[in-house]
C-alpha cells in the first residue's frame, strides 16, 4: 500500500494537507476497506508529522525575519 504513495518529503505542503483530508474523508466514509485502515492511518501520521515540522521550521524562520526588521528598543 504504502509503495503507491509519493514519499512525504516531495509533496507541496498543500498536497500533503489534500492527501490528509482525502485519508480522512475515506477513513470516516463507508467505503473504507478495513484491510487498508491501518495503511491510512501510518500515512497520516506520516503526513501529520511532516506538516506540523514545516509549520514549526517557517515559523522560526518568519520569528527570524521580524526579528531583523524589527525596530530595536
Amino acid at each position: 500500500m504504502s509503495s503507491e504513495f509519493t514519499p512525504v518529503k516531495d509533496l507541496k505542503y498543500a498536497q500533503a494537507v489534500a492527501e490528509l483530508d482525502n485519508i480522512l474523508r475515506t477513513m470516516q466514509s463507508d467505503r473504507c476497506d478495513i484491510d487498508l485502515l491501518a495503511a491510512y492511518t501510518r500515512r497520516a501520521s506520516e503526513l501529520i508529522t511532516e506538516c506540523r515540522s514545516r509549520l514549526t521550521a517557517t515559523e522560526s524562520e518568519l520569528r527570524e525575519i521580524l526579528d531583523e526588521i524589527a525596530p530595536e528598543a
